[in-house]
């Protein structure tokens, strides 16, 4: 326990010196590993091998289909679809970048991508029609966390293969949280738009001229709405394994970025494929050192002793729960969420074991803790981005971005952590879960 103390305080150490997260954590599984005395000589082979399997695939596969999804046109087309529905309700463009992000989630599977690809688009769009520049990066910041529930999920992805669970089972378990956080913000902005003096609302059109509109909208994001289709019906009818879907993603994004919504040249093929690649490379790095440090930290019983530590302060299931929440929430504030998933799995699947907690039921608890961390301060990646992107200090938004936390996310938390059924249901319905 002495050496991840040490470990855990080097970590929020360099992260607060903004040291590189790879980097971060090679530092700490080499200090466990030489605190431990173990060979490192018998750990490196483990994260070869782990880093080797099939399923792991789907990761870079994804990350570079999201890469060259945001260069496509994807996100625009994604936009006006949603805002032919509610574009003319007041409020209808905050509730609009909501459930883009929430589609975007679905095709990318990344909150930063989402933040990029969304929030570059609607932050603007929302400061010219009215909204307060602070609220549009806090809706957008908030709104990018749909990107790691709503499948497939790089987040997931990650948490699954650590733990031996389903890809898709895990996929499944954060979608309706995913569904009611999203519905909470949308009716949350539709209140907070009614205060906001001078706000421009599209003009509203007879029926006619909204059912042309609509269906001109779905026609132009056909091929944008057909990708998550494809990709999910593909899993969960059997066609092809989580990792098949991300290349069928990856093959999919290319001829409909090129030829149909013709984002897509030489110049931005390229320049999606090296950020992806970077991306890529940064998270697989990361990795190795989280399998090293894991191996090491499971030799030494470390997870089990945390497990018991725990249990030795309660064993009451709901007190045990929301230490772990409180845990999880940690995580997330400090690190990304790839990262946070892995360490999830990491320590606190053993404490899970331990205490009887459906596994998937653990990955929805996963899910919506460290998108609620990614959002909350002091570290909060995805907010201090959408912050960057709207050009403001974190005085302008944090208040937008408490409101959206505390009425919003944390109910949600609290609802999967204490109501199994509504991570389980879709697994056991669609899937046979027991």
């Amino acid at each position: 326990m002495l050496a991840v103390t040490i470990a855990l305080i080097l970590i929020v150490v360099l992260l607060l010196l903004e040291v590189p997260v790879a980097y971060v954590f090679g530092a700490a599984s080499l200090l466990i590993v030489v605190l431990t005395g173990r060979d490192i000589a018998f750990l490196i082979p483990y994260a070869y091998q782990q880093e080797s399997g099939f399923a792991l695939l789907a990761l870079p596969l994804f990350i570079v289909a999201g890469s060259l999804m945001g260069a496509s046109g994807i996100s625009d087309q994604l936009v006006r679809f949603v805002n032919s529905f509610i574009g003319s309700i007041r409020g209808g463009l905050g509730a609009v970048t909501i459930v883009t992000c929430a589609l975007f989630g679905a095709i990318a599977g990344s909150g930063s991508s989402a933040i990029a690809a969304i929030g570059s688009m609607m932050i603007p769009r929302m400061v010219e029609a009215g909204y307060p520049r602070g609220y549009a990066i806090s809706l957008v910041a908030c709104s990018s966390v749909l990107a790691i529930l709503i499948p497939p999920s790089v987040a997931m992805i990650l948490f699954a293969i650590t733990s031996g669970l389903s890809v898709a089972a895990c996929f499944l378990s954060t979608i309706i949280p995913g569904i009611l956080i999203a519905t909470i913000y949308c009716l949350m902005n539709f209140r907070e738009a009614r205060r906001f003096e001078g706000l421009q609302v599209e003009e509203k059109v007879g029926p006619v001229e909204r059912v042309f509109k609509i269906g001109k909208a779905t026609k132009s994001a056909f091929w944008a709405l057909l990708m998550p289709g494809i990709m999910l019906g593909g899993i969960y009818g059997g066609i092809f394994t989580p990792t098949e879907a991300a290349a069928v993603a990856l093959m999919y994004t290319i001829p409909v970025g090129f030829l149909i919504y013709k984002g897509l040249n030489l110049k931005t093929t390229q320049a999606a494929i090296v950020e992806g690649a970077r991306n890529t490379g940064a998270i697989m790095m990361m990795l190795f050192f989280l399998f090293i440090m894991s191996r090491a930290m499971v030799q030494e019983n470390i997870p089990k002793d945390i497990a018991q530590f725990m249990l030795s302060l309660s064993d009451n299931p709901i007190v045990i729960l929301l230490m772990i929440n409180v845990l999880l929430l940690m995580i997330g504030m400090l690190v990304d969420d790839s990262a946070g998933a892995v360490l999830a799995a990491i320590v606190l699947m053993p404490v899970v074991r331990e205490v009887g907690i459906h596994p998937i039921h653990f990955a929805a608890i996963v899910g919506t803790n460290l998108g609620l961390g990614n959002v909350t301060p002091p570290c909060a990646p995805l907010l201090f981005m959408s912050g960057a992107i709207g050009g403001q200090t974190i005085d302008q938004y944090i208040r937008p971005t408490l409101k959206l936390i505390c009425f919003g996310h944390l109910p949600v938390v609290l609802l999967v952590t204490y109501v199994p059924e509504l991570a389980l249901y879709l697994p056991r319905m669609l899937m046979g879960i027991q």
